[in-house]
């Protein structure tokens, strides 16, 4: 039992690991995103020729600079997508961590462990059913919070054609939230998972 639960602490080790990759992923996906939301702002204003005054003079001014914002914008949503893929693969990884811990203690034949040894705890160490409820946990709010951030994403396209400062911001501001993924539970999981080496 208390060698399941080792292997469960390396796998929560590794899953630290993603956690801090997850924070770096989101920093660059907020400026990646603000940085979008900036020139889906000010495309309106670039739309209208009275915006240029003296510069009306030079031949086709406006088209230069949409069609200049509109690459500037594509390269950006393609950097976009890109972190999209590197918030999956983190997910992908949490869940084949979590099916991993469910082979650890499904096993096969005798090997199969009783709920009541799933609660069984060695000292202070957290007992299995605690590793595999905080693995499902993890995996699930991740996953909830890829698939949030997926969808704020592919809003951004339909706002070029209407775009909306007040919509822009709101996207941005859930963007930065991470409703679905509370830091203090995400703590607390680690906390019960390595209680013994705090203590």
């Amino acid at each position: 039992m208390e060698s399941t639960v080792k292997k469960y602490q390396q796998r929560f080790r590794k899953v630290k690991e993603e956690m801090e990759k997850w924070d770096n992923f989101q920093s660059r996906l907020v400026s990646q995103f603000r940085n979008a939301s900036s020139i889906i702002d000010r495309l309106q204003m670039i739309r209208e020729s009275n915006n240029y005054g003296s510069l009306n003079c030079v031949g086709g001014i406006a088209d230069v600079v949409m069609r200049k914002q509109m690459e500037s914008l594509q390269t950006i949503l393609i950097s976009i997508n890109k972190t999209l893929d590197e918030f999956q693969g983190i997910v992908m990884i949490l869940e084949r961590m979590h099916r991993d811990g469910k082979q650890l203690v499904q096993g096969g034949g005798s090997n199969h462990l009783t709920a009541k040894q799933l609660q069984q705890r060695v000292g202070i160490k957290p007992c299995l059913a605690d590793c595999l409820d905080g693995l499902m946990i993890l995996r699930d709010m991740h996953r909830s919070e890829y698939l949030l951030k997926s969808s704020l994403v592919s809003a951004l396209p339909a706002l070029v054609l209407k775009p909306s400062s007040s919509d822009l911001a709101a996207l941005q501001q859930l963007l930065v939230d991470q409703p679905n993924i509370p830091r203090e539970e995400v703590q607390f999981i680690f906390d019960i998972i390595f209680a013994e080496e705090i203590c």
